[in-house]
């Protein structure tokens, strides 16, 4: 993921949730419906005597307290644990917090690029920002860091402005990382060099032959839909007539954007999301209007567990609307309404103001206790041990909540978007050797150095060239491994040759994209991506399913080899 001068909320609260934090910039996997000021309501009486009772106490404790008080700590620490009380994405930012995301807003800074929640008291890393350092070294979501330069960060007290201050950094300075990953037993040692965080939101657009094409889109920041709308431009100059596009890892941003992508695909009239609250000034109802650039043409629709908001709201109403193929893992199922508010002092309250819907009428937001968010920010880790993401089968849907697309398929709401055609999470080339490799930035500091050594011999080719013909020798590994052995990492010919495959490959990557890529102004790795997508299994499985696609537009939903009771 990269950029942001997304003013989106951000989903955090202190002990139950704090969801994506962008380290170099504020993006919120939420919504984003405008900064307005409450007024009026029902039981001001009641409000009123909540506030005089609150501040009687404060008064009491600042006065006669036996010893001396920070009352501006007291403060933030009693509307934190007031807050703990509503929903999982109600959050609060005290001034120090508040400052820290608008100066990023304003003018951006160096980290390590990842988004994170606070969970009691523990980081989770959301996901690593596409093209950032973290990304490259390997860093995944679900980590959760547990110190920075040695210093601790898991414990009691952790804060937002606490993890700024230790990712942020001068470009180029290191980063040392100790992490504990899902299904490891031992912790993980990374280190990462701080970088500027990439401000372009379509990761790679490139034709994959004479019909097929692929976007990436990473999140939906100010520039997407004019990144998305320029992309597709190109690609149907160079003869589009399949689409893939790839929303896995997206964490949302603003809900606009993701409109405004939707109407490129559907014609008409349609209604493409709905928002409702207590409040009826903040029911909004979104339709599309314009003439899309790919209004026909099979369209296919990557999803997984990192898809969350705004990425959901597309995939909703284009599922709905029977206009693309979903294809991948059950998104995350985040649908709730952040509006941020500016308090007096310079804090801010972000608070939830309503519920977005799909056309059809479902809730995407999953299921969660006021009050009580053990289970919410550790979701994905019980998909993981639940088989969920390795197994179809395993995921419970809520038989109460029944929709139907356009076409009458059954579709569930209460709990993200469930692909039409599910594909498992590909862990069987991972080993304890290649988490180290990552851990210590192995494969990308070769990859570079072989780079730089041997780029005017690589220039001569073109990068067509190098994607059909480089191969890594056999030499090539050899040395990354003495590399590996220098950085304190024990050989294991076993554990190399079951992962042999994915070092090759992301090392042919970095290689590719540091020499042709580099030079690309637009923001594109599509290097990568055209060197990793043939070993992606969500990806090569898309591929093959564009006559399902082509059937699905076509109204033809009995030739589909699609489970009734798993869409």
């Amino acid at each position: 993921m990269n950029p942001e001068k997304s003013k989106t909320p951000i989903h955090n609260s202190k002990s139950v949730v704090r969801l994506p934090m962008i380290i170099g910039i504020t993006l919120a996997a939420g919504v984003l419906l405008g900064s307005t000021f409450f007024s009026g309501g029902k039981k001001l009486s009641d409000v009123a005597k909540g506030y005089a009772k609150y501040r009687e106490v404060l008064m009491l404790v600042e006065n006669n307290y036996v010893d001396s008080v920070n009352t501006d700590e007291l403060v933030d620490f009693s509307i934190a644990k007031m807050l703990e009380k509503l929903d999982p994405h109600t959050a609060y930012f005290n001034t120090e917090e508040a400052t820290a995301a608008r100066s990023q807003l304003e003018s951006g800074f160096d980290g390590i690029g990842v988004e994170f929640n606070i969970y009691n008291d523990t980081v989770y890393v959301v996901t690593p920002l596409s093209g950032g350092p973290s990304e490259t070294v390997g860093i995944q979501s679900g980590d959760r860091i547990i110190s920075v330069n040695k210093e601790n960060l898991s414990g009691p007290g952790v804060t937002n402005a606490q993890v700024y201050k230790l990712l942020r950094g001068k470009r180029g300075t290191k980063v040392d990382l100790s992490i504990e990953r899902v299904g490891l037993k031992e912790r993980m040692n990374y280190a990462v060099v701080r970088d500027r965080i990439p401000t372009y939101s379509v990761d790679a657009s490139y034709m994959v032959d004479q019909e097929v094409g692929y976007i990436k889109v990473s999140r939906f920041s100010e520039t997407t839909f004019d990144e998305f709308k320029s992309a597709l431009k190109t690609l149907k100059a160079e003869g589009l007539k399949n689409l893939i596009l790839d929303l896995r890892g997206n964490p949302g941003g603003y809900m606009e954007r993701a409109t405004s992508m939707a109407d490129e695909f559907i014609a008409g009239d349609k209604l493409l999301v709905y928002t409702e609250g207590k409040d009826t000034r903040f029911d909004r109802k979104t339709r599309s209007h314009i003439d899309g650039l790919f209004e026909q043409g099979p369209l296919i629709v990557l999803v997984d567990e990192g898809s969350a908001s705004a990425s959901e709201i597309l995939a909703g109403a284009l599922q709905d609307h029977d206009r693309a193929l979903v294809v991948g893992r059950r998104s995350y199922g985040k649908g709730l309404v952040q509006m941020p508010i500016k308090l007096t002092d310079g804090s801010e309250l972000r608070l939830t103001i309503s519920r977005y819907y799909t056309p059809s009428g479902r809730s995407i937001q999953k299921p969660y206790e006021l009050g009580k968010g053990e289970d919410y920010s550790l979701d994905l880790s019980h998909r993981y041990d639940s088989g969920e993401l390795f197994n179809a089968d395993s995921i419970k849907f809520d038989k109460s909540k029944v929709y139907k697309t356009d076409g009458g398929r059954i579709v569930y709401g209460g709990g993200g978007i469930t692909p039409d055609i599910f594909v498992p999470k590909d862990t069987l080339l991972n080993s304890k050797y290649l988490f180290e490799l990552y851990s210590k930035n192995i494969i990308r500091e070769y990859a570079l150095r072989y780079a730089n050594e041997n780029q005017k011999k690589l220039e001569k080719q073109t990068f067509k060239d190098f994607l059909q013909s480089f191969q890594i020798s056999d030499a090539m590994l050899s040395d990354l491994v003495k590399d590996a052995s220098r950085a304190g990492i024990k050989p294991n010919e076993k554990e190399l040759n079951h992962s042999k495959s994915v070092i090759t490959s992301q090392t042919k990557a970095i290689i590719g994209r540091y020499v042709w890529g580099r030079k690309q102004k637009n923001g594109l790795n599509n290097e990568v991506f055209q060197v990793l997508n043939p070993s992606d299994n969500v990806y090569t499985q898309a591929v093959q399913l564009f006559n399902q696609a082509a059937q699905l537009e076509k109204g033809k939903f009995s030739s589909l080899n699609i489970p009734k009771n798993k869409n």
